[in-house]
């Protein structure tokens, strides 16, 4: 090693994960927010100060050398000392202010989460919340998200958080076809066009149902997304499983059988450990719960089937207003 030389700083060990990382130099350029000749000269200026160096270049990309495994995994450890201090960090404010950053899907966010998320605001008016939308889980010991709302069973146990409701399914026809008067057989409804979710969902228990019980050439349309889904049902496509807090909204869509347990799924209201006791991340925790325990009638498919919405219980009927 080149004693002369200056000591490593906190940014060359980030350059060098992000090189492992991305195993390119131009990925890698784009993830810190240089260009790629800056990454490229560091590079070379921290192999030469150390006189050793730390990646193969071979055809599928950069592969670090045992030198630079070891620097990998220090940078690694340093980045997750620095996140947990800035959790502690966050846990320790005393107003309720700043930015929340809250993880979920499309289909929680606009059948069920979004007037939630209005009157959170309405009170809190310091609080600003950032909705991240996707179905992969955020890492929240990263602080890609401060609070998750998810669908699972299983909920990671490195978070903390509390069970709202179980979200219950159900089959969902177009109204126009299946008049009220008539009560559809399952085994009728095995013949029909069916739409479902794609291969990837197949962590979601009506999925797997589906494909044990429809013959593959009946499943006319999939799609990546549970509101995609409703629409599709809606539009005539075919018969599919729905989260009852759709389907049972949507005076198109007839309800043809009454809800699996099987197929019901909790969702969680869900954060890191270290961030529990930060106010705003227990501020909005403790509005949600409170809120959608008022929706649980709609959340869990509590009606008769074939009703609409009117034909609810009473604190149903005030949570769709």
């Amino acid at each position: 090693m080149n004693q002369a030389a200056k000591p490593l700083a906190w940014d060359d060990f980030r350059l060098i994960k992000a090189i492992a990382d991305k195993r390119a130099l131009p990925a890698a350029a784009a993830a810190l927010g240089v260009n790629h000749s800056t990454v490229f000269r560091r590079l070379g200026q921290i192999e030469e100060a150390l006189g050793t160096r730390l990646f193969e270049r071979h055809r599928s990309g950069y592969v670090a050398t045992p030198a630079g495994e070891e620097m990998i995994q220090l940078a690694a450890r340093v980045d997750d000392d620095i996140t947990a201090f800035a959790r502690k960090l966050a846990g320790q404010e005393i107003k309720p202010a700043g930015e929340l950053r809250v993880a979920t899907n499309d289909s929680l966010l606009v059948d069920l989460l979004t007037p939630l998320f209005a009157g959170f605001l309405e009170q809190c008016p310091d609080i600003r919340l950032d909705i991240l939308i996707g179905n992969q889980a955020a890492n929240l010991s990263k602080r890609d998200a401060d609070v998750a709302i998810r669908a699972t069973d299983h909920p990671p146990e490195t978070l903390v958080g509390r069970k709202s409701a179980r979200i219950a399914w159900a089959l969902y026809g177009r109204a126009v076809d299946f008049p009220e008067a008539e009560r559809p057989s399952r085994e009728s409804l095995w013949e029909r066009s069916w739409v479902s979710l794609g291969d990837q969902f197949t962590m979601l228990s009506a999925v797997r149902y589906l494909a044990r019980h429809v013959a593959p050439e009946r499943v006319v349309y999939r799609l990546n997304t549970v509101l995609g889904l409703a629409e599709a049902v809606q539009a005539g496509i075919g018969v599919g499983f729905l989260p009852c807090f759709i389907g049972d909204t949507r005076p198109a869509l007839r309800r043809l059988g009454e809800p699996d347990a099987d197929l019901a799924a909790d969702l969680w209201l869900l954060t890191h450990p270290d961030m529990r006791h930060t106010p705003r991340v227990r501020l909005f925790l403790d509005f949600l719960a409170v809120e959608l325990a008022r929706l649980k009638p709609l959340v869990e498919g509590d009606r008769p089937i074939g009703g609409r919405p009117g034909s609810g219980p009473p604190s149903m009927e005030r949570s769709l207003r």
